[in-house]
């Protein structure tokens, strides 16, 4: 018998995600997929046959091993469906965790859940999960399918490199017209634009000499030093975007060298450039080509390559969208206002919104950015209420 729905079920289904490791990289999602995967077959096991008969559910292999899951509930008219998006995998557990909140624990202190995902972004799945079932619920109520589609597109490997929507684009699953919501934490904002995320992975090669004697030798460290200065100061020379804020410039990581005594001959560094428009991509490039050509001046004897690692484009605000408007509505009615912003990191939905052109792809979920990838991450349970009603209702208004 299929647990009720009441208004604490994504809350326990929270708690019951979180016991679930799904580390990237770690044990990653297979077991979670399968969990999910079974709660969802034994609610649909209970429905009547004509409902059942409209719901698939179909798995994707997007890297070895590892399993995209999507649930489609079939409409009746021609409207694009309603995709909630979530991610089925965590970051690396790390170190920090207090005994009495242990990252797999997922125990409940002061009306917080605590846990590793429990912000990012299992609460947020808890709450998708909880929606389809009250939706499915309704449906079977009235005794006919809903006008819109509806869908659950839970993916692998976002807190890498996105592989797993990368996947569900290509298969088909997801493209330009269909209304999608990823549950990522947003502090209680409907957040609908996301700075682009561009990487490098710049090598400059010098020469070998010892310490005593630098003139016989060059210097790649010191050379990739005016690399980082020459790319510093143009990420902070460029315009500021009216909503994103300013674009900014990391140097994550960076190798290079042998010994104290040694002249390094080889350094790489790693760079994460989140640009808002104008800049773009191809405005970054120029810049990594000039700040390469700077360096090789001033530190002779070196040479530098690059290489782009990674092309997110930023994605802007469409004060259009219907389903802006449409979840907007729903937290409204539900008593709980939602302030429209932007999301600092890059989400699924963005890759989505980036790669089909999709303007109706935006964020809402419980929780805080600022807790989640860190130790005694957690998830305020008003958050989780909230979200599972305002979900619920945004899937029962569209669809129905």
């Amino acid at each position: 018998m299929t647990e009720k729905i009441d208004e604490e079920y994504a809350w326990r289904l929270a708690a019951e995600l979180v016991r679930i490791e799904s580390t990237d990289p770690g044990v990653y999602e297979g077991e979670i997929e399968q969990h999910i995967k079974s709660l969802v077959e034994q609610r649909v096991s209970g429905l009547p046959q004509w409902l059942s008969d409209a719901v698939r559910i179909s798995e994707l292999e997007a890297l070895p091993g590892r399993r995209d899951l999507m649930v489609r509930l079939a409409g009746t008219g021609d409207e694009p469906a309603l995709v909630y998006s979530c991610h089925m995998d965590t970051v690396t557990i790390g170190d920090g965790w207090s005994e009495e909140t242990p990252a797999l624990g997922a125990r409940v202190v002061g009306d917080k859940l605590y846990g590793r995902g429990a912000c990012d972004m299992k609460s947020g799945l808890a709450c998708a999960l909880t929606a389809f079932f009250s939706l499915l619920d309704e449906v079977a109520g009235r005794g006919e399918l809903p006008r819109r589609g509806f869908a659950l597109l839970l993916s692998v490997d976002e807190e890498d490199f996105m592989r797993g929507v990368e996947a569900a684009i290509r298969e088909g699953w997801v493209g330009a017209e269909e209304w999608v919501v990823d549950t990522e934490p947003t502090d209680g904002q409907i957040q609908v634009a996301h700075k682009g995320r561009t990487w490098f992975e710049v090598t400059m090669t010098g020469q070998t000499a010892h310490a005593s004697q630098p003139w016989k030798g060059a210097d790649a460290v010191a050379a990739m030093a005016e690399v980082v200065c020459e790319l510093r100061r143009w990420c902070e020379a460029l315009p500021k975007h009216k909503e994103l804020g300013r674009s900014t410039v990391t140097f994550g990581q960076i190798e290079g060298g042998y010994r104290p005594y040694v002249v390094p001959d080889s350094c790489k560094l790693w760079i994460d450039m989140r640009l808002v428009p104008p800049a773009s991509t191809a405005s970054a490039r120029a810049a990594v080509e000039a700040a390469i050509a700077a360096a090789e001046k001033r530190v002779p004897g070196n040479h530098g390559n690059y290489e782009v690692t990674g092309d997110r484009p930023p994605i802007e605000r469409d004060p259009t969208s219907p389903l802006l408007a449409a979840l907007r509505a729903a937290a409204d009615a539900e008593g709980t206002p939602a302030e429209v912003g932007f999301f600092t990191g890059y989400t699924d939905t963005a890759v989505i919104a980036g790669t089909c052109g999709n303007h109706n792809c935006m964020s809402y979920g419980p929780g805080s950015l600022a807790l989640a990838h860190k130790p005694n991450e957690y998830v305020p349970r008003a958050d989780v209420l909230r979200v599972q009603r305002v979900l619920t209702r945004l899937a029962k208004d569209t669809c129905l």
